[in-house]
């Protein structure tokens, strides 16, 4: 009887909404909502405004300009959803890049080994980050703004400041830039990898207790420990996992790029946390998903690409940029306050 009364209650509270509120409640459930009509919008505004935009070739460009910022906004959205955030993504991810590919040049030693060592450090740097943060109780934000001098700084001493170009690369270290085509839509295997990163991450976070302690650590910590969460160790975990993520993008880059430069990549940093916020993970911590990271990784080189098919000067997309990002966070605020 008392069910039967409280979905009564439930179903005339929400007759008594106003269209905007239903909007409000279908969006702090699914917070991906509102960044998928925004690409949708995106790609028909750009392609009214620039035929050639939707075309294969064009397509293919894109999806090979998302997959470094997609990657990267993986682990930043692991961090994200804990209530913290990292400055030094891309830091990591070009020492990883050029100590693996100044291993491995002109055979210095085998590709795979240097790979391993590459990953592997990217690990160790965003453990250390995780240390900091859980041990020494240091904000996420000076750690990783620390952190990203630091990891800079010896990626630019380690390698001379100097480019390494794929030539002197072994294969595997270039194997994500090559690919297969589909017509003029081309497809490379980094991008494979990044689709794969998504999906096994997007596993992790649903299905796994872990996942679910992730979620809680980032909506309330004090009750999350509480409850019986080990509530340092999944974040110790979380900033690991990222390091991992971000050594992945290290081979991508390369295969993309052509070269392991330690001047790659210079907005890495403000590019990923734009598609995690603009994706709907809220900076509070506790909601999003990987869907709407990966919709706003889009959402941000689309825009991006786009302006740049029109001939629009740089300056005017950083500007673009930038609103997206005050909007996302006033649009993730008024979610926010929704009423349950």
């Amino acid at each position: 009887m008392s069910t039967d009364v409280t979905s009564a209650a439930a179903e005339f509270a929400r007759r008594q909404q106003s269209p905007l509120q239903r909007v409000q409640h279908q969006l702090h459930r699914r917070p991906w909502l509102s960044p998928l009509f925004l690409l949708v919008a995106a790609f028909i505004g750009f392609f009214i405004a620039t035929p050639t935009f939707l075309t294969p070739n064009s397509m293919g460009i894109l999806l090979q300009q998302t997959a470094i910022v997609a990657a990267l906004a993986v682990g930043q959205t692991l961090i994200i959803l804990t209530a913290g955030i990292d400055l030094s993504v891309g830091a990591i991810m070009v020492l990883s890049m050029m100590v693996m590919a100044t291993l491995a040049k002109d055979d210095g030693m085998p590709g795979i080994l240097a790979l391993l060592i590459g990953v592997a450090l990217a690990v160790g740097a965003g453990f250390l980050n995780g240390l900091l943060v859980t041990r020494i109780n240091l904000p996420p934000f000076i750690v990783t703004l620390g952190t990203l001098s630091i990891f800079t700084a010896i990626a630019l001493l380690y390698s001379g400041g100097s480019s390494i170009q794929a030539e002197h690369l072994p294969r595997l270290l270039n194997f994500l830039g090559e690919g297969f085509g589909i017509g003029e839509f081309r497809i490379t295997w980094g991008i494979v990898v990044v689709i794969l990163i998504y999906a096994v991450m997007a596993y992790v976070l649903s299905q796994t207790a872990w996942g679910r302690y992730v979620y809680a650590v980032g909506d309330d910590p004090e009750s999350a420990r509480l409850s019986g969460v080990p509530s340092k160790r999944v974040l110790l975990a979380v900033y690991t996992v990222a390091g991992l993520v971000y050594g992945l993008a290290a081979w991508i880059l390369i295969g993309r790029a052509g070269a392991a430069t330690p001047n790659a990549v210079p907005d890495a940093n403000l590019q990923s946390i734009t598609a995690v916020v603009i994706g709907g993970t809220s900076l509070f911590g506790g909601r999003g998903r990987l869907i709407g990271t990966l919709i706003g990784a889009l959402i941000v080189q689309t825009l991006q690409f786009g302006l740049s098919q029109m001939g629009v000067d740089q300056q005017w997309r950083v500007l673009a940029t930038g609103i997206l990002v005050i909007v996302a966070v006033a649009i993730d605020q008024w979610i926010r306050k929704v009423k349950s």
